[in-house]
């Protein structure tokens, strides 16, 4: 078939590859550049946290992104390029102010654990434990906790290698080129079979419901820093976490602001980010800026991601929030499911409700 996909996120790239490597043409369309420098599949840290994000979302999210764990390695073996591909667990610290917050997060932990039994068990650290994971901080915390089975992926080498794998598949790739799904008019002469929207905040016109939520990382080298695992850090006001990846590089994030505003980060924001930092380990002290960057993520009013059809060929994509690489393995089968006619299991396994735009 001759397929047409509007946006080259992270979602749009992922659906591109699947579709052009089972045979059909592709074209995409997408209003920035190749490097997707202004998307919010690039101002990610790309954790793959499903228990420790249990704390602020859904159980369906949860279970998409214990599917998405099975998943990533699989859909990264079909690359060319190399993708870093971390599944050692995610450290959870915090302070003695912060004491009753990490309570907090502990008993959401093991409420979680037992809806979802399939989740690894949270383990709890003393700081005997904690230096045996990370041997840097064990002098520093007394207390953590231990998300085994939790990773994380490099979001800006995976995006390249999909770039990568688009040129090689022969996809017609239109760059500064923005589209909307009433340009083209699927099944008629000349025009493509199936039109696929994942321009996230760029559909808002014909999504209207969707908003952005403000979020920043900066990107730090820290040669002194030998945290080898995504650390977060319970605060007062959202999650922080520290992401390495490799070669002394490290995504500090991220803040979340119910705001549109995409301009320069703030003062408020660098300081709780750096401060939380050095706060973790002091080696951050010397660490060098490399990167501070601001995006909007694509989110809907339940916070959940849809899928639902403009047309009979015509599905939008959409509301993947901070979650994208967590669930876009899940979102992707279950748009391949969809377009192969297979009914809605993986849909209805994930609660995922097909919705028709004229409903």
């Amino acid at each position: 078939m001759n397929i047409v996909i509007l946006g080259a996120g992270l979602m749009g790239r992922l659906l591109a590859c699947q579709l052009a490597r089972a045979g059909h043409t592709l074209e995409v369309f997408d209003a920035g550049g190749p490097e997707a420098l202004n998307t919010a599949a690039r101002a990610a840290a790309a954790m793959l946290a499903p228990l420790a994000e249990s704390a602020i979302t859904e159980h369906s999210v949860v279970h998409m992104g214990m599917y998405g764990l099975q998943r990533w390695p699989e859909l990264i073996a079909q690359l060319d390029e190399p993708v870093n591909f971390q599944q050692e667990g995610t450290l959870v610290l915090w302070h003695r102010q912060d004491a009753a917050e990490a309570d907090r997060f502990a008993r959401q932990m093991d409420a979680t654990c037992k809806a979802l039994p399939t989740i690894p068990a949270v383990c709890r650290l003393d700081a005997q434990g904690i230096a045996q994971l990370e041997p840097s901080l064990g002098s520093r915390f007394s207390q953590g906790l231990h998300l085994p089975g939790e990773g994380q992926l490099d979001n800006h080498q995976l995006l390249a290698a999909l770039l990568h794998q688009l040129q090689r598949l022969n996809v017609k790739l239109h760059w500064d080129s923005p589209r909307a799904p009433g340009d083209f008019s699927p099944g008629q002469m000349g025009q493509p079979d199936w039109v696929f929207d994942c321009r996230g905040l760029g559909a808002r016109a014909q999504w209207p419901a969707l908003r952005g939520v403000r979020g920043e990382i900066i990107t730090l080298v820290a040669p002194d820093v030998q945290l080898t695992r995504p650390t977060r850090l319970i605060h007062p006001r959202y999650p922080i976490y520290i992401a390495p990846k490799g070669g002394g590089y490290f995504v500090v994030g991220a803040t979340e602001i119910e705001s549109d505003d995409v301009s320069e980060m703030s003062v408020r924001s660098t300081l709780e980010l750096l401060s939380a930092a050095y706060s973790v380990d002091s080696g951050f002290a010397e660490a060098r800026i490399v990167d501070m960057v601001t995006q909007c993520r694509p989110t809907l009013p339940n916070n959940l991601p849809s899928v639902r059809r403009l047309g009979e060929r015509v599905v939008q994509i959409n509301g993947l929030y901070r979650h994208g690489y967590l669930i876009g393995p899940a979102m992707l089968d279950v748009v391949m499911e969809l377009f192969h006619g297979d009914g809605t299991a993986l849909a209805d396994r994930f609660s995922i409700t097909i919705e028709n735009a004229d409903a």
